[in-house]
C-alpha cells in the first residue's frame, strides 16, 4: 500500500451532495446513453457501458431507469443525443482545469462554463494547452468493510494493478488505461464488492494550493455544479491542514 488518498474526503463529500441533488442519476444516465450510443447496447462486449451500468447500480438506480437509459443510447427509444466534450482553462495562480462534459448544446455549455471561469479568476484556454498535463489512468474503489487488506492488495497486484491506497472507507486500485477492465473483471469475479469504477485523468505534476485554497475550491465546485459537466481534473494539491479545513467547510 502508497498510503492515505488525500483526495477522498472531498471527493465523497461532493459525491454526498450530487446525491441529494439528484445530479448523481443525471450524471450516470448520461454516460450510459454515450456509452450505448458509441458502443452497443450489449453490456458483455461493451466495457465502457458494463462500467456505467454497474456504477449506476452502486448508485442504487433502479434497473428501469438503467434500461431506458440503454435504449435511448442505441436510439430504441427517442431522447436526447449527447455529446462528449473536453474544456481547458486555468485557475488562479496557473492551476490547470480540465473539464469533462456531456451536452446537447455545446453553445450553453461552453458560456456557462466561460462564466463560471471568468467569475472566479480563471479563463478557458485553446484545445490542447492543459491535457497534456494529464494522464488518463483506470480507478477501482472497493470497500473497506470485511476485506483484508494484504489479499487485496496480492490479487490486485497480481492482476495487473499499478497502486493501491487507503482512502477513508475505501480502498483505491489504481490501474493503467488499458488494464481498467481486465482488472475490474479479475476482482469482481474473485468476489470483492466494487463500489466504483471509472477512467480518471491524474495530473503529471501539481502545484500547492495552500494559500488560494478557498478561491480555487469555489471555481471547481461552481464547475461541477453544472448540469453538463460531467468530471472536473485540476493539478493542484494542499497540505492535510488545508484540506480538513475545506472537507468541513
Amino acid at each position: 500500500m502508497s498510503g492515505h488518498s488525500k483526495w477522498s474526503t472531498i471527493k465523497r463529500r461532493k459525491g454526498a451532495v450530487d446525491a441529494r441533488k439528484g445530479k448523481l442519476f443525471t450524471r450516470l444516465v448520461k454516460e450510459i446513453i454515450v456509452a450505448a450510443r458509441e458502443g452497443g447496447g450489449d453490456a458483455d462486449s461493451n466495457p465502457r457501458l458494463r462500467l456505467a451500468i454497474e456504477n449506476a447500480r452502486s448508485a442504487n438506480m433502479p434497473n428501469t431507469n438503467i434500461d431506458r437509459a440503454i435504449k435511448r443510447g442505441t436510439g430504441e427509444i427517442d431522447g436526447v443525443n449527447y455529446e462528449s466534450l473536453i474544456y481547458e482553462g486555468y485557475g488562479i495562480n496557473g492551476v490547470a482545469i480540465l473539464v469533462e462534459a456531456l451536452t446537447d448544446n455545446k453553445l450553453r455549455t461552453v458560456s456557462e462554463i466561460r462564466h463560471v471561469f471568468n467569475k472566479f479568476g480563471g479563463n478557458l484556454a485553446e484545445s490542447g494547452s492543459v491535457a497534456w498535463m494529464f494522464v488518463q489512468k483506470g480507478l477501482i474503489e472497493i470497500p473497506r468493510e470485511d476485506v483484508d487488506e494484504d489479499e487485496l492488495m496480492m490479487n490486485a497486484l497480481d492482476a495487473g494493478a499499478e497502486d493501491i491506497v487507503t482512502a477513508d472507507d475505501v480502498y483505491e486500485i489504481h490501474t493503467s488505461y488499458n488494464d481498467l477492465h481486465v482488472i475490474y473483471n479479475i476482482l469482481s469475479e474473485a468476489g470483492y464488492r466494487i463500489e466504483k469504477a471509472e477512467l480518471v485523468r491524474v495530473p503529471k505534476n501539481t502545484i500547492n494550493a495552500d494559500d488560494f485554497a478557498e478561491s480555487l475550491f469555489k471555481l471547481i465546485d461552481q464547475l461541477e455544479d453544472l448540469d453538463d459537466v460531467q468530471r472536473v481534473y485540476a493539478n493542484y494539491e494542499f497540505s492535510d491542514e488545508v484540506l480538513e479545513r475545506i472537507s468541513e467547510d
